[in-house]
């Protein structure tokens, strides 16, 4: 009996097997690219014959020996809902198919970041209802080989319900595409924080490339798993040589105790996140402990404890009393001390630092890390103790290359779309030279695996964010990832670059308002896609003329007419070096369509610098219209990044 429950169960199960199915891209809700040819796809039992229907259009075909079947429906005009039904063994019907505008999202944390986090949420909230824009999010994944399909993703309605997780800078850009196009608009969104654009970038495009090939040369094949256990051991390995033990703490519960004995836990500095630091790569749960001293004076007041931010969730305790718990990693803790809890000599602060993924632990700035009570402050910045209580598996996409490109964008391939937008750069400033090479070689990576020609690729040049402290005299690699990307805008054909250093923030790597982003973004697709003759750009360099104690720049794109933002018109972010590349800052106006330079009493200037910092956000020159001049340098010296390459550490 059991050899034929057994069969019986075989034979259902190739049945099961081998109906008809669809790529999670095609679903109830979808949008389909207007006025171009549409593939559809999927799978079957081997040499099954399959009908898709949609439109009137009624095209047949027949899955190959593996399974694989496809077809392409000719282009349509916009509009719907419509129908489309896919007919096998088993028929599968889509219900609510609209055609317009598709585009692809996509990059790190500045483009995963949902319109929940982003400016004026409430008042967004109030005008979300666009039941023709369509947000898809494809589920993180990863894979060390190309995947045929997504792990997971679905298609969403515009509304209330729904806008708060939404891409930001997508749906700002969708929203403005829709208002002048009032056309249906749908925005894949496949990114992932805190990955730099190796991740991106298929295999076989670094085996053709001069500049990575040795590299991918030396790279084995992929299995997840064993990586995983691979990373797990690393980890734990490092994990026992900082604290001289694994993690498995018997006395943990007495981590929050001002009685606890914690001399021989090792250091870390605070506030800077463990990833930049010797604890490495880590998620999970950290102790973090700092004592201080009081006076008889100090003692027993009220106080307030700032904590800077901490990556991601605290409860923290002071003597041994929880005093507050924040859930968000970008939020300032500010709690209140009551009345006899802080005591005359020693008393410690013990927080339980919980971290998801990504960066971890105390981050911010060094002035809003202390204790107050009454007239006295107390820095606490500086070394603080810390142990390691669990850490969980989490392999990084940008441990290898490849990574995402084989789960996140291969399985999209070959859907119609109309172009990309992208928001990515911040975690390849230390390699920003590189990036001339690596960013180029991932759009024509796509625009080749696609075959849909070179589709329009538009990306956000990286905002202010002063992470090192970077100058032209001292080296700045957010300057040079930004220089990085310029070149990209200026040797990769059909490309476009929305400038943001105007519209970030010196102290946070994720500015909240992705408003402007996304409406420059669409400025360039109005523009360059739909012809709407529209300023989409800021004045850009052109040339320079030395003329004595001044220097004449000439730009291109200047719009109506050259401006600033400063109501005395003066213009600020210029350097001017001589022989001696060491910068001075100088005086500059605007003199009809051009900006002169008084380069007082700097000898023999050589070189002109606009913008040249991690925090750019002093710069003020701008066209009528408000799009504001990208930094630029005139000088090729050598930059602090130079010689910094992307390896392949197993």
């Amino acid at each position: 009996m059991r050899p034929l429950l057994s069969l019986l169960f075989l034979c259902l199960n190739l049945v099961l097997n081998a109906q008809v199915e669809l790529p999670k891209l095609f679903s109830n809700g979808m949008v389909l690219q207007r006025d171009k040819p549409i593939p559809v796809w999927g799978w079957a039992k081997p040499n099954e014959k399959v009908i898709v229907s949609f439109k009137g259009q009624k095209l047949k075909t027949k899955a190959d020996h593996t399974g694989k079947w496809k077809v392409i429906l000719k282009s349509e005009d916009a509009g719907g809902p419509f129908k489309m039904t896919v007919k096998g063994r088993n028929t599968i019907v889509l219900n609510d198919v609209l055609i317009g505008e598709v585009w692809i999202c996509s990059g790190q944390s500045n483009m995963e970041w949902p319109v929940s986090k982003a400016d004026n949420y409430e008042t967004e909230l109030n005008d979300s209802d666009y039941p023709e824009i369509r947000h898809f999010l494809v589920e993180k994944d990863m894979a060390g080989k190309p995947k045929e399909k997504l792990k997971g993703g679905n298609w969403e309605e515009c509304n209330k319900d729904t806008v708060g997780q939404f891409t930001a800078v997508g749906y700002f850009f969708a929203k403005q595409l829709y208002n002048k196009l009032k056309v249906p608009v749908g925005i894949i969104n496949t990114s992932w924080g805190g990955t730099c654009v190796e991740t991106w970038t298929s295999k076989s495009a670094f085996e053709n490339s001069d500049e990575f090939k040795s590299m991918i040369a030396e790279m084995s094949n992929i299995d997840i798993d064993s990586l995983q256990s691979h990373q797990n051991a690393l980890i734990a390995d490092r994990i026992e040589r900082l604290q001289g033990y694994k993690t498995d703490v018997s006395d943990k519960k007495h981590f929050k105790e001002l009685s606890y004995n914690d001399s021989k836990w090792p250091e870390m500095y605070a506030p800077k996140l463990w990833e930049n630091q010797e604890l490495g790569e880590l998620d999970g749960t950290v102790w973090m402990r700092k004592s201080f001293t009081l006076s008889k004076e100090s003692a027993g007041k009220k106080a307030v404890l700032e904590l800077a931010k901490i990556d991601d969730q605290d409860t923290t305790y002071v003597n041994s009393v929880a005093v507050g718990t924040t859930k968000r990693y970008d939020e300032k803790r500010v709690y209140q001390i009551d009345e006899n809890l802080l005591k005359e000599g020693k008393n410690t602060i013990a927080i339980k630092i919980f971290d998801y993924a990504g960066g971890g632990g105390i981050w911010g700035n060094a002035e809003d890390l202390q204790l107050s009570t009454g007239d006295t402050v107390i820095p606490l910045a500086g070394d603080w103790k810390f142990q390691v209580v669990d850490f969980k598996s989490s392999l990084s996409p940008n441990s290898y290359p490849s990574l995402l490109y084989n789960a996140m964008v291969n399985p999209l391939i070959p859907f119609a779309f109309q172009g990309v937008i992208w928001y990515q750069g911040e975690a390849n400033v230390n390699r920003a030279e590189q990036y001339k090479k690596a960013f180029p070689l991932m759009i024509n990576d796509w625009r080749h695996q696609w075959g849909q020609g070179d589709f329009p690729f538009y990306f956000v040049q990286l905002s202010t964010y002063d992470e090192f402290g970077g100058n032209s005299n001292k080296g700045s690699k957010w300057a040079e990832l930004r220089e990085a990307q310029n070149f990209t805008l200026e040797t990769v054909n059909n490309t476009g670059m929305a400038v943001t250093t105007d519209i970030g923030n010196p102290k946070d790597i994720h500015p909240t308002n992705k408003q402007d982003v996304g409406k420059r973004l669409a400025a360039i697709a109005l523009n360059k896609v739909h012809d709407k003759g529209n300023v989409f750009s800021g004045p850009t360099y052109q040339s320079m003329e030395i003329n004595e104690n001044e220097i004449i720049l000439t730009f291109e794109n200047i719009g109506s007419v050259l401006t600033t933002t400063d109501k005395y018109g003066y213009l600020k972010g210029f350097e001017v070096a001589g022989q001696d590349q060491v910068f001075h800052y100088v005086k500059a106006a605007i003199s009809g369509d051009k900006v002169i330079l008084y380069t007082g009493a700097i000898e023999a200037p050589k070189a002109v610098r606009y913008g040249w910092a991690d925090d750019a956000s002093d710069c003020n020159l701008y066209n009528k219209e408000g799009f504001p001049a990208p930094p630029f340098r005139t000088d090729d010296w050598e930059g602090a990044t130079a010689n910094e390459t992307y390896v392949i550490t197993d």
